[in-house]
């Protein structure tokens, strides 16, 4: 004869907040059709956009290693470490929901006092535009400060610099590809009402894109 089975009395309180073992709420993260929040797609731009934004850290100030973004997964991956005895000189990232014509979100070169992780995320305000080829193709980068740093915070404009701080980054983005044989080229920095527009244009083409993608 086979024993009656004991059941447990759950209280009402137990019955209300039960919690699946781990093991059912892992498998069932695993069969259910959803994915983790992308930064590019997912964060917003921020309220005061074009001239303040959100950006995601993707490099490290004072890092050797080139991290990046990986546009399928929305994870930060290890691109490559930079050939070149240079370290990045300051935070560098993207900024979400914009696109680029080289198909990737517009880049931001961030001054602040501290090094950021990759994957975390910051408010910036634009105040001039590094226009730059790569290899051939465009690849400008907007100069931004912390909005949040006080230090910075106050910079309006490229040209309140030390005209050594912008000569430091050129100097990076013009050697750091030499080793690998690739050629880089910097041109004038342009004033911050140039970095607006670039970052509208940027956001129009990224609204552009996701009509294009609904339609199909």
């Amino acid at each position: 004869m086979v024993p009656p089975i004991e059941t447990q009395v759950k209280s009402p309180v137990s019955q209300k907040f039960s919690i699946p073992p781990l093991n059912e709420r892992i498998l069932s993260s695993m069969t259910r059709r959803s994915v983790a929040a992308h930064p590019w797609h997912d964060l917003e731009i921020g309220p005061d956009a074009p001239q303040i934004f959100n950006v995601v850290i993707e490099i490290s100030k004072g890092s050797k290693v080139k991290y990046e973004l990986d546009k399928k997964t929305g994870l930060i991956k290890v691109d490559r470490v930079l050939y070149s005895s240079v370290v990045y000189p300051h935070n560098y990232g993207f900024i979400p929901r914009t696109l680029c014509e080289d198909s990737d979100p517009l880049d931001v070169l961030v001054i602040m006092q501290e090094p950021i992780l990759p994957g975390c995320f910051l408010r910036a305000k634009a105040i001039g535009v590094m226009p730059m080829i790569d290899q051939g193709e465009k690849d400008d980068k907007i100069i931004a400060v912390c909005a949040d740093d006080p230090e910075y915070k106050h910079y309006a404009d490229i040209n309140e610099l030390p005209p050594h701080r912008l000569a430091e980054i050129r100097r990076f983005f013009e050697d750091y590809k030499k080793n690998e044989n690739k050629e880089v080229a910097v041109n004038d920095f342009l004033p911050s009402d140039k970095a607006f527009e670039a970052v509208q244009h940027s956001q129009d083409l990224y609204a552009d894109y996701i009509v294009e993608s609904l339609r199909r």
